[in-house]
């Protein structure tokens, strides 16, 4: 079994980098119900947000979500 397939935690949290980097709003976080995988998406929410704000561009997106 893969690696990201196991890791529920991490892949939230990239799943939440990757909503931001859409410019999707905090509030269409799919974990609700799970509290801890809620935290891991909004906090990759909050990081791509940021990084957004500090005006990373597309290629520079998808090489640091490559590196998680």
């Amino acid at each position: 079994m893969k690696k990201h397939k196991r890791d529920q935690d991490h892949r939230s949290y990239v799943k939440g980098y990757q909503a931001a980097v859409q410019q999707r709003s905090l509030a269409t976080c799919p974990y609700q119900k799970h509290s801890i995988m809620a935290y891991h998406w909004s906090r990759g929410w909050r990081e791509g947000r940021e990084d957004y704000w500090n005006g990373f561009n597309q290629a520079s997106f998808q090489q640091k979500v490559a590196s998680f």
